[in-house]
């Protein structure tokens, strides 16, 4: 992934005086700026494009955002930005169980979208120091960003890897919600933030692991997730 001055973002938005005032904003930091108005033809001009990052409008005529999340997420992997309304609280869950990585309410300040767009791509960056992380039959490559359930590749979204990395470096180690939404948002923790919970839901069934009685990824009711290590899944 380039570097962040350097990306190039694909702007789906309805709207076109919300999309020129983010696009000129944008574009003033660096960044190479395409806009679609329409979702009809988003997952093709996506695919065909091949954006550093999307930030995409959930309430579009026609093919809106969650139907092109559903259709692109099993086509590509690059990190989605949700716009949506801010009380819309049942939108941005499903927009997150779509692959969405993260989101942003309207009405939308241009400097918290610009925080998060850096955000997103600083963390599809890979960290080139990083060692591979072994979690029982689970291999992660943090500099490859890459991960391994025995021989089998999984697929991940750039926010799912970053959360199962956080959970793998602390194996074992019950992590606070709270914590968890603030180190892959980098915002404060906000108690109706469900994101987190969100992304524990995706990863489970990427890995296999039964959402009722889950062996990987426990919750702690009250305080937060844990990834188990082997010897305490057997327990």
């Amino acid at each position: 992934m380039p570097a962040t001055s350097s990306a190039r973002l694909l702007i789906v938005e309805d709207d076109p005086e919300l999309a020129g005032l983010l696009s000129e904003y944008l574009g003033g930091h660096g960044f190479t700026v395409s806009v679609l108005y329409t979702g009809e033809t988003a997952v093709k001009e996506i695919l065909r494009a091949n954006p550093d990052l999307v930030i995409l409008d959930l309430k579009l005529p026609g093919k809106d955002g969650l139907q092109i999340c559903r259709e692109l997420r099993p086509l590509w992997r690059g990190p989605v930005l949700m716009l949506t309304a801010l009380k819309e609280d049942t939108d941005v869950v499903v927009g997150l169980e779509m692959g969405a990585d993260d989101y942003v309410g309207k009405p939308v300040s241009p400097r918290v979208l610009l925080a998060r767009v850096k955000a997103l791509l600083r963390r599809g960056t890979g960290d080139a120091g990083a060692e591979s992380t072994l979690v029982g039959d689970l291999r992660i490559d943090h500099s490859a960003r890459t991960v391994y359930l025995r021989d089998d590749r999984i697929e991940l979204t750039s926010t799912e890897f970053d959360l199962l990395a956080l959970l793998a470096r602390r194996a074992g180690r019950v992590q606070d919600r709270s914590r968890l939404v603030e180190e892959l948002r980098g915002i404060d923790f906000n108690s109706f933030d469900r994101s987190v919970d969100v992304l524990v839901s995706r990863l489970r069934k990427k890995l296999g692991d039964d959402p009722s009685r889950p062996a990987m990824i426990r919750t702690v009711r009250g305080v937060g997730y844990v990834l188990m290590r082997a010897a305490e899944e057997e327990s």
